[in-house]
């Protein structure tokens, strides 16, 4: 990791532009994207003014980072989109996850050699963009799939797009909530107060 100081953000959340690619749209897909997007601009705000090393730090007995925590976002929002698009295909076998997968997963939560806060951020953003992208286009938010097997997931259960991304905005917020801890034990700042 090097150590240089990056600025993902000098605004506060409530400041800083909308992550919408531009293309209109209004209801409730407005609404989905506005309470996901206003739940990502948290958890970017808590990464401002850090250097690539403090991005990686551990602050709290938790294994978590945050370089970490937005990485992991940005895969599962990935893999949900993914699963919409394709279905539970998309996001493999849970069942048959192998040593050398839960070390993959376990890496999506750390700050990596080579990893760069701001490449972290800038591959967040795309992945941002793609999803309100399809949220736009989307024939029918009722559409769904059947889950992929997994030992947390109901047997036999499906979810609706609308679902998905009802479960993206509740994950990006926990994990924002992580990362507001995470930071302020580092040097005392907080998203918010």
């Amino acid at each position: 990791m090097t150590d240089t100081t990056t600025t993902p953000e000098s605004t506060t959340p409530e400041q800083s532009a909308p992550e919408q690619s531009g293309v209109a749209v209004g209801g409730e897909r407005a609404d989905l994207l506005a309470v996901l997007g206003q739940h990502r601009r948290f958890l970017r705000f808590t990464t401002r003014d850090l250097t690539d090393e403090q991005a990686g730090l551990r602050t709290t007995a938790s294994e978590l980072c945050l370089g970490g925590l937005i990485k992991h976002v940005t895969s599962v929002e990935r893999g949900w989109v993914d699963f919409i698009l394709e279905g539970p295909t998309a996001m493999g076998d849970f069942s048959a996850m192998t040593e050398a997968d839960f070390a993959r997963r376990a890496d999506e939560f750390r700050m990596l050699p080579g990893d760069t806060l701001v490449g972290v951020l800038a591959d967040y953003a795309d992945t941002a963009r793609r999803t309100d992208e399809l949220v736009a286009v989307l024939p029918d938010l009722d559409a769904s799939h059947p889950l992929p097997k997994a030992p947390w997931f109901e047997p036999g259960a499906r979810w609706s797009a609308r679902r998905v991304l009802l479960h993206i905005s509740a994950e990006t917020a926990q994990h924002a909530g992580h990362a507001d801890i995470i930071r302020e034990a580092l040097d005392g700042a907080k998203t918010m107060g």
